[in-house]
This record gives structure tokens, sequence and C-alpha cells, in this order.
């Protein structure tokens, strides 16, 4: 009998796992436990414990899980974890704008997260980063329609295989306090790949180009690397219920 090939999927188990602890965060988780310890053993067994679970926190808030991201070059796939908070029509933001830029409105999705979503963001397509633009600013609360704004924040260009650009940006919110970028200007990515992070709570703005709409709704919530925002050229007409 002649064989029969079968999906990926199909030929091998997927199990559950811990994720690991980004490198990034592993100084701090270390600091956290060395201070919960002293105080377990030195000071106070009670005040030893909270300061143990606040170490444990720590370590998941840099957790960085493995993500399967669908490969279809017209697809836009989540650079974040977290809340969908906001769908707007805006034009492009001035640093990300230009001849060698955005031109003209997009949709920009908002996806908020909180301090115990996962905070590794990743590159919504394949392609080459061919602008990073770091903004300094204030760190008001990142659910804020002016957060795009007036905050802290780090806009990146992707330009895919086909030429078309998506731009998307970090932005710092109340607690928020350092971003970080782990490509530079020129680099190639892939769709899902780690681009950064920032501790601790914060917001991503997507913008998608015009023609494109959002398969996000306000109130989903979305998983870096694995939710498809929107697909390039497609516009579906989605509703939903909150239940």
């Amino acid at each position: 009998m002649p064989a029969i090939d079968k999906p990926d999927s199909q030929l091998t188990a997927v199990k559950w796992r811990f994720p690991s602890v980004h490198p990034e965060g592993r100084k701090y988780v270390l600091i956290a436990a060395a201070i919960a310890l002293f105080v377990y053993f030195v000071i106070s067994h009670f005040f030893g414990w909270l300061l143990i679970g606040v170490a444990i926190w720590v370590a998941a808030f840099f957790r960085d899980p493995i993500r399967v991201t669908p490969q279809n070059p017209k697809l836009i796939v989540a650079p974040a974890d977290g809340l969908v908070t906001m769908i707007t029509r805006v034009a492009a933001p001035p640093e990300l704008a230009g001849p060698d830029g955005l031109d003209g409105q997009f949709t920009r999705v908002s996806i908020f997260m909180s301090v115990f979503d996962v905070h590794i963001n990743r590159s919504p397509i394949a392609g080459r980063i061919t602008k990073i633009a770091y903004v300094p600013g204030k760190f008001l609360n990142a659910d804020l329609d002016k957060a795009s704004e007036d905050n802290e924040r780090q806009h990146f260009l992707v330009e895919g295989k086909d030429g078309l650009m998506i731009g998307f940006t970090q932005i710092a919110g109340l607690v928020a306090r350092r971003i970080l970028a782990f490509v530079a200007q020129g680099d190639s990515v892939v769709a899902g790949e780690r681009v950064g992070l920032i501790r601790f709570g914060s917001r991503v703005d997507v913008y998608l180009p015009d023609g494109t709409g959002t398969r996000v709704l306000l109130g989903q919530r979305t998983i870096a690397g694995e939710t498809v925002l929107g697909e390039i050229g497609v516009d579906p007409a989605l509703s939903g219920a909150s239940q």
C-alpha cells in the first residue's frame, strides 16, 4: 500500500510546556528572588513569602512563549498580546510618513498590554526593517488615544518583498519605563519574529494599509505572532457581541 502523506500537525503531538524567561528579564528575576530570600530568612517569613510572589510575577512578566505564525505573505499578524481597545482611521505618524515611508490614511489597531500579558513584541509581516524611530515623551495611561502622540514611543517600518510597508509602534504606559528593540534598521525579519519588548505595561499600534480591514473586533484579545489582524487588500465586514 502506498504511503499516505499527512500534514505536519498530524505527525507530531504538541505538548504544553512552561515558557522560558527572556534573557532581558533574567537579571530582574534574580534580583527579586535574592531580595525575597533575604527578607524571608533575615527579617520576616510573612513578608518573605509576599516577595517570593513578586519574584514569580516578575518571571511571568518576562515569559517568552513559543508562537506558531501562519506563513502567508498576505496576512498581517498581531505584534502584541493584549486587548484590542481602539480601531480607528488615522493618518500615518509623522515619524513614519514621507517619500520613503507611509502615505495616506490607515486603520490603526491599538492593542493594550496589561502587566499580566506577555510583553515580547513581534513583527506583523516578513520583510526588511527600513526604519526605527525612537521618540521620547510622557508616561500617560497607554489606553488613552493621545498616548499615540504624547507618550514615549518607538516606531517600526517593515517593507515586505512586494514593496508594501507596514508600520507599528511600541508605546510606553503609566509604569513602562523602557522600550527595547531586538532588531536594527536594515535587518530582515520573518512574520512573528521577536523585535522588541516594553517594561512594564504598555500598548502597540499597528497601521493597516488602505483597503485592508481588520479581522479583529473591539474587546477581543490578541496573541502576538498568531492572531491575524487583517489580510492585505481584504476588508471583511465583521460584527460581534460581548458574552
